[in-house]
């Protein structure tokens, strides 16, 4: 059972990875050169300040999914040599790292949503025209970038649920019993719906 979540939590690590590799990708390598009144004008994600934090983010989130995954296989091979308050210890690390990547990940997917609405839609008031029409291939990569962001922030919540569950396992009277060698047993059905 054990083994399982470990092979779940480890696809999990890997496809947020990838997936935050591909947004980042997407949008950092994505540009369109068009003639705008005799001028040549050039859309890129440094155009728009929040792509280019999306694209730094989303890079920064996949190397760390990257070197919590190497992580992951070095913890298990030393797992048995390191007692209880490290492995507490290190649990919180975890679960503080996983949820912080996965808020700032859903963050600024939505900052780069809201500025890619602006610039799909613009802004009357203020004058700001409509760039999907001119840049569409330009405007339909982003759009891509951002589900593929999208998704990479669902992945990295559950991944999140994952280290906030091994971490509550070690506080559990359950797991304490077991550490002290004591005959095995569950505390309530609640408990023992989840094992």
């Amino acid at each position: 059972m054990v083994e399982r979540e470990v092979k779940a939590e480890g696809v999990l690590r890997f496809s947020s990875m990838v997936l935050a590799a591909i947004s980042a990708a997407v949008v950092g390598l994505d540009e369109e050169t068009k003639t705008v009144f005799f001028t040549r004008k050039r859309a890129t994600s440094r155009k728009l300040q929040v792509l280019w934090v999306f694209t730094i983010i989303a890079s920064a989130s996949s190397c760390y999914h990257l070197l919590q995954l190497c992580g992951s296989i070095a913890i298990a091979w030393l797992r048995k040599n390191h007692s209880q308050v490290a492995n507490k210890f290190f649990a919180w690390i975890w679960l503080l790292l996983d949820q912080g990547v996965a808020y700032a990940m859903f963050a600024v997917t939505v900052a780069a949503t809201e500025g890619s609405t602006v610039a799909l839609r613009g802004v009357n008031a203020l004058q700001w025209s409509e760039l999907c029409n001119i840049y569409g291939k330009f405007c339909r990569q982003v759009a891509g970038g951002l589900i593929c962001g999208f998704a990479a922030s669902i992945a990295m919540a559950v991944v999140s649920f994952f280290s906030a569950r091994n971490l509550f396992k070690l506080y559990s009277v359950h797991h304490r019993r077991e550490i002290s060698g004591l005959k095995k047993w569950r505390w309530n059905l609640f408990y023992s719906s989840f094992s």
